[in-house]
């Protein structure tokens, strides 16, 4: 018990322990959407959007919580609605203009970031460093997740249906286009909440990996929903303690201890795991035997 009740005796690791319950929940929660749409690629360009508009904020307003927020919000909304134009005005797909869009955001925040007028650490954006949250993070990250979870599980049925049969909802009077535009919102929000733990460069590890693992187990979608966002909470829990007790990030802890599991669920998945793929392949000459 001691593995667990020391750490708890520090009140960073406190506040640490509640965003990761928060965060790994909520992005757990909405990475069923992710992988159901299957926008994975999508989502990690919009992750590294953010690192611009942290650039800019700190440049213009200096380094604090409503600048960075600010910063990251108004990048990676240019950058999403951006790609969207650049889509439907040319011949080019979203996928392409996204990374155009995102890798010249990017390199243009790392060439930002020489110019700031404080002493940044560019590391803990791009890797997070969620031991050193402060009060305001944690309720940032709260008050995210309280709207994410509550719009997204209000309006999970029409936007399951939005993912699976988009005609069809847009038939029953589903507002399929204002939907979508809902859901790039809640991402980027959430993509911006999980800026302090795991950074630009491995929040899409949080917003894809527990809903995919979760995927391999189970055909319901409702478990989907719920496991993704009790893997992602779990995972983000134990991954904290185990690099306070290694001396290791945390941010890469998260998602190397989802990742671990991922791999377990992909090797052993009693229906969809690779094990029971090779016992079906060699049963079927059998069968028809």
């Amino acid at each position: 018990m001691d593995w667990i009740t020391e750490p708890l005796q520090l009140v960073h690791i406190q506040r640490a322990l509640m965003i990761c319950l928060l965060a790994g929940f909520t992005n757990g929660y909405l990475s069923a959407f992710v992988v159901l749409r299957k926008s994975a690629l999508q989502v990690g360009s919009l992750s590294q959007t953010l690192l611009p508009g942290i650039a800019l904020g700190v440049l213009l307003f200096g380094l604090s919580q409503v600048s960075l927020f600010a910063g990251a919000l108004t990048a990676a909304l240019t950058v999403g609605v951006g790609s969207l134009l650049i889509a439907r005005s040319s011949r080019l797909c979203q996928d392409t203009a996204l990374a155009i869009l995102y890798t010249t955001a990017f390199a243009g925040g790392v060439a930002l970031m020489e110019f700031a007028p404080v002493d940044v650490d560019i590391d803990q954006f791009l890797f997070g460093n969620i031991l050193f949250a402060s009060p305001a993070d944690l309720r940032t990250v709260f008050w995210v997740s309280l709207i994410a979870l509550t719009t997204l599980t209000a309006l999970r049925r029409p936007l399951i249906l939005m993912l699976f049969e988009p005609s069809a909802a847009s038939a029953v009077g589903v507002p399929v286009r204002s939907l979508n535009y809902l859901l790039l919102g809640l991402l980027i929000l959430v993509l911006i909440s999980t800026l302090q733990a795991v950074g630009c460069l491995l929040a899409l590890g949080l917003l894809v990996t527990p809903a995919a693992t979760v995927y391999l187990l189970t055909d319901r979608v409702e478990i989907l929903f719920w496991g993704g966002g009790a893997l992602g909470a779990g995972s983000a829990t134990f991954a904290l303690f185990l690099s306070h007790h290694l001396d290791v990030g945390t941010g890469p802890a998260i998602i190397l201890t989802l990742g671990t599991l991922f791999f377990v669920a992909w090797i052993f998945s009693p229906k969809y795991g690779l094990f029971a793929g090779l016992l079906s392949r060699l049963k079927r000459p059998t069968a028809t035997a």
